[in-house]
């Protein structure tokens, strides 16, 4: 859902993250060949993307209307009480949020297309236009026309002193991640504890 405001005062790096991982092994090339892994990784998820995006045929792209549908069931469940014309407190048994925007408001005031309260990032012509120029492989080195500032210019090592030891691989996860593999999240309502077979997060169907 779209708010105009900041309301998770949360950031992650979970991309960059991702990215590193990927390209864990290419660093222990030389700087040329750790860039033309690194574009032909980026290629290859460009021309994936674009793909995924041209095929789409719902409001929102295919991903994002999977999670508004999930998010919608999930709301299902939960108590609404207006606070302002802005706030609402949103109860979840003995549990308290107080948001700006939310499914659950939407649907208490007889909102049933929340797709207008989406951001337009997540539709889908937006997302053909993120991925809709194509990446092309640089040319020999033989072939490249290197200005003469450049030529000129005199590189200078870098400042930076290295910590002894072996340098860490791992991404280090933080506090509160899940760092155990007894800890998973149902595939029903999303939610860490128990799984789909156990969930009793929807009501029972007579």
């Amino acid at each position: 859902m779209f708010a105009p405001v900041n309301h998770g005062r949360m950031m992650t790096s979970n991309l960059i993250e991702y990215i590193n991982d990927k390209l864990k092994l290419a660093r222990e090339l030389s700087i040329i060949e750790f860039l033309k892994h690194a574009r032909k990784l980026f290629e290859k998820w460009n021309c994936k993307n674009r793909e995924r995006a041209s095929y789409a045929n719902t409001s929102l792209g295919s991903r994002f209307e999977g999670i508004l549908q999930l998010n919608t069931s999930k709301s299902s469940r939960l108590k609404v009480s207006a606070s302002s014309i802005y706030v609402y407190s949103i109860y979840d048994d003995d549990r308290k949020y107080i948001i700006t925007c939310a499914i659950a408001v939407l649907k208490s005031k007889h909102v049933v297309d929340m797709k207008p309260y989406c951001s337009e990032f997540y539709y889908p012509g937006t997302l053909r236009k993120t991925y809709e120029e194509s990446m092309f492989s640089m040319p020999n080195k033989k072939d490249w026309i290197v200005p003469q500032e450049v030529m000129d210019e005199v590189v200078l090592p870098s400042k930076y002193k290295r910590s002894p030891g072996r340098p860490k691989k791992n991404m280090h996860k933080k506090s509160s991640e899940t760092m155990t593999s007894s800890s998973n999240c149902c595939g029903r309502c999303g939610y860490a504890g128990h799984n789909r077979r156990t969930c009793n997060f929807f009501p029972k169907e007579d």
